[in-house]
């Protein structure tokens, strides 16, 4: 899959429509093995369908480029844009969240044309970009957040064909990430420091949540060299981990006993057999350990005598890594055994749990208007996560890109590292 060049201001015209052209074209390819009765299934209130997903960036689109930029622009069918309004209550009301699955029309046929439609629309506005750095921000914040989706759109339909007796793969054409043993499990000590944190909004693209750029006093501690694995996180279940309220957060006990878990979400009862897109596999001991929520995060560190990174520990570290690892252009849309020495899996395989609760920054100010509903008003109740999974674009991450979820969730590819405080 190749990836899409990060456009900044003062790029070509040709640049930003290249890099359109490739986001919207892989949303549409990642729907491709997918077929019509598939995109419609909607099995809990976190999943949406897919082609709710196709539809709601192609109305982010509609809504927030092209009728404020575009004069005399004809809306695909203004009725629309109740149904697929996602949270931004103040350009409208929205159809429930939790019935994104009943509706059965529009049809994906219908929606493919919609996406044409804005498409063809949007080529007067690429152009002029190129000399409004306003549009370009906006036109830049929408393929993001496309990208966004497109990840949304991969862990939704895995939950769907999950949750199909049958268990059939997303596809099986897929490639086996390879097996083999992981790099031994170290921990890396990394002195006290005050270390930059966040982006400079006039250095390139980046959310408003990633600012202001400030500087956070770091005490001396140890992060572990890569992701907890499958076998490793198997010891803490054969341990009774699952059994013990002793390693567990009050509210984390609380949904062991309510949702019974005893596993990370997509293993089979035996603990040998993880649901893939590729289907029901062998589980790969050496491999990140994956879909597990922030509790069970937690009560794995205090098992091992450790605890979960902050977000500002894992951003200092990643600061001068680039990023690349087992992300999206890859291919095999599943978390891989570590093989690098030193510090590594920064980027890719797994969104990592932080420690951090997810909150605005020192002098935080959310975007004007109606985008400004983006991120700041999340800013309760969640946990941070960083670095992104093997579902999400190279050139949608960096160092300061802070993602965001409550603690009980673990259907996104969410694993997570150790880290220690000194003796």
């Amino acid at each position: 899959m190749a990836s899409v060049p990060a456009f900044r201001a003062g790029d070509s015209a040709g640049e930003l429509s290249g890099a359109w052209q490739q986001v919207r074209s892989l949303t549409e390819r990642l729907a491709g093995p997918l077929s019509p009765e598939d995109q419609v299934v909607q099995t809990m209130p976190d999943v949406s369908p897919t082609k709710w997903h196709l539809a709601h960036t192609t109305w982010f689109f509609e809504h927030f480029v092209l009728q404020p930029n575009l004069a005399d622009y004809p809306p695909f069918d203004e009725r629309w844009h109740y149904l697929f309004n996602s949270y931004y209550y103040s350009v409208g009301q929205m159809h429930a969240r939790n019935d994104r699955g009943l509706l059965s029309r529009p049809t994906v046929a219908q929606i493919l044309a919609w996406r044409a439609h804005v498409d063809a629309a949007m080529q007067p506005l690429l152009e002029r970009a190129e000399d409004d750095t306003e549009l370009a921000f906006l036109i830049r914040l929408g393929l993001n957040h496309e990208q966004q989706h497109q990840e949304l759109l991969l862990t939704d339909i895995k939950h769907v064909l999950w949750s199909n007796p049958l268990g059939p793969a997303y596809d099986e054409a897929l490639p086996a990430p390879p097996a083999g043993p992981a790099t031994p499990l170290s921990f890396i000590e990394r002195a006290a420091t005050e270390a930059p944190i966040g982006a400079d909004a006039n250095q390139g693209f980046c959310f408003d949540n990633e600012t202001p750029r400030h500087r956070v006093a770091l005490r001396a501690h140890a992060l572990a060299n890569r992701l907890v694995t499958n076998a490793e996180y198997r010891a803490f279940i054969d341990d009774g981990g699952y059994r013990e309220p002793h390693w567990w957060l009050a509210d984390g006990w609380g949904c062991v006993e309510a949702q019974r878990w005893q596993r990370p979400l997509y293993w089979s009862e035996d603990s040998t057999l993880e649901f893939t897109l590729r289907g029901w596999r062998p589980l790969v001991d050496e491999a990140p350990v994956s879909h597990v929520s922030f509790y069970e995060a937690d009560a794995y560190a205090r098992w091992a005598g450790a605890r979960l990174p902050t977000e500002a520990e894992w951003e200092a570290a990643a600061a001068d890594v680039p990023v690349s690892g087992n992300l999206l252009e890859r291919g095999w849309l599943h978390p891989a055994p570590a093989t690098q020495p030193g510090l590594s899996q920064l980027f890719g395989d797994t969104w990592e749990w932080t420690a951090s609760p997810y909150m605005a920054y020192p002098g935080f100010k959310p975007l004007a208007g109606s985008l400004g509903e983006y991120n700041g008003k999340f800013m309760c109740n969640q946990l941070s996560v960083r670095g992104g999974s093997c579902l999400s674009s190279a050139n949608h991450l960096r160092a300061s890109y802070r993602s965001f979820f409550y603690p009980h969730q673990r259907w996104q590819m969410l694993g997570f590292r150790l880290a220690k405080d000194p003796d």
